[in-house]
Order: C-alpha cells, then structure tokens, then sequence
C-alpha cells in the first residue's frame, strides 16, 4: 500500500492520502483522544506523542500536531494508516452523529440554498485539495457562519481565506451576503 502525503498551507497539519476510500460521502473531526475513542484509527494516531487533531475526509486524512517535527512523526503516523486500512477494520464504530446544529430564518431560505451551493460546487473541492473542509453553519443579519476543519481549522491563512476568498466569492454572487465569519 502506497501513502502519499502532501503539505497543506498549514505548517502544522499534513494531508495522508491511502489512495482508498477513508469516510466516503461524509467528514469527521477529532480534536482530541476522547472524541477519538469511536474510531480505532484515530485513537491509533492520536495515541502518538505530539498528535492534537485527526481529519477524515472522502478519500484523505489529516493530521495536525502540535509538538516534534514531521520526520519524527510522519513514519509513525504512516504505519498506523496502512497497518488500519489492512486490517480491514470498521473507520468508526458504532453510530456517530454529532452534526452541528444549522441556524437561519425560514425568510432566509433561498438564500441560504444558494449560499450552500456556491460552497458546495466551489468552496469546498479547493478547500479538500488543501486538506480541509468547510461547511454551513448558519446565516443570520447578512452574515454567513461557517465550520473549518481539518488543515482549515488553525491555519494562519485561513482568515485570508474566509474574508478575501470564500466572503468576496458569496457576497459577488448574493446580494444579501454582508460577511463571513468561522464559528
């Protein structure tokens, strides 16, 4: 099995790609060992000195750290990948469904629906590449709430991001957009 990892605008956070499927059609965030505990992958990498967040995405993990450098860990955290995806064991057990609760006026529909397209279709596959995610929060007074995660989440350019790419983007294409703010 072949791991490719690639760096992400993140200097604390590397994107491992399987090339197999990881968790298809969905994400999941662990930001620490316990909410790690219903996934034996990332309990395995978390277990790992200086591991402080564990991403899966479609088809990419990322992992973010917080002590040592990539040398050290990169081969640890590549063994317990490949030594998960060969064993064949579930992702995650058990069911998990800790999905962040949505928020807007029911005035603001329309609105809403495009603003979840244009972060869908344009958003978030550039945000994926980068090893990352973003999703609807809500939308409330013109402002839209969004969720980073993975290499998003801490990333000294994602404010860059949100305001000079994702917020210009909305605010282009719907009128009522005013701002963008991560939650």
């Amino acid at each position: 099995m072949f791991i490719e990892t690639v760096s992400t605008p993140n200097p604390n956070t590397l994107k491992f790609i399987p090339g197999c499927d990881v968790l298809p059609g969905s994400t999941k965030e662990y930001k620490n060992p316990t909410e790690a505990e219903e996934s034996p992958l990332a309990a395995k990498i978390f277990s790992i000195d200086g591991v402080s967040g564990v991403f899966f995405s479609d088809d990419f993990i990322t992992v973010t750290k917080t002590a040592f450098e990539w040398p050290q860990l990169k081969p640890i955290i590549l063994g317990e990948i490949m030594d998960h995806f060969l064993s064949n064991k579930p992702l995650i057990v058990g069911n998990s469904n800790d999905k962040l609760e949505e928020f807007f006026d029911d005035k603001d529909s329309d609105t809403v629906d495009k603003i979840k397209d244009l972060i869908q279709t344009r958003v978030r596959p550039a945000v994926a590449h980068d090893g990352g995610d973003i999703t609807f929060q809500g939308f409330k007074a013109g402002t839209v709430y969004l969720n980073l995660q993975g290499a998003c989440a801490g990333c000294p350019s994602s404010t860059m991001t949100l305001k000079n790419g994702i917020e210009n983007l909305l605010k282009h294409y719907i009128p009522e957009v005013i701002e963008v703010e991560a939650v």
